[in-house]
């Protein structure tokens, strides 16, 4: 299943019985100023969010004899940036517990 922003807004207002009106610019400013941040990483950054995650921008190594698989001819990829995302203990714990069989057959 894909939750969208909207989704998250919702959830948000029905928990804190807010309308949605005014939480949907909060969930916008976090999400802006998260991207900004690692936007801006030079050239690496991390954002922590206790009990949730870490954001990482990494820097990747330049490959000099890296192979398109569709015309098998040798290119050099540069060193670029990629984000990465750490799960907390906590949610790693949670997310390692086995499923039911109902939950299994629904999927």
């Amino acid at each position: 299943m894909t939750y969208t922003k909207r989704d998250i807004v919702r959830r948000i207002s029905e928990k804190k019985n807010v309308p949605m009106v005014q939480v949907e610019p909060w969930v916008d400013a976090v999400i802006e100023a998260m991207r900004d941040t690692m936007m801006e990483a030079n050239p690496a950054c991390r954002i922590e969010i206790r009990d949730f995650g870490v954001f990482e921008v990494k820097v990747t190594k330049a490959k000099p004899k890296a192979r398109n698989p569709k015309t098998n001819e040798v290119i050099y990829v540069p060193e670029h940036r990629k984000t990465h995302f750490k799960p907390s203990k906590l949610l790693k714990e949670f997310l390692r517990q086995p499923l039911e069989t109902e939950q299994l057959e629904e999927a």
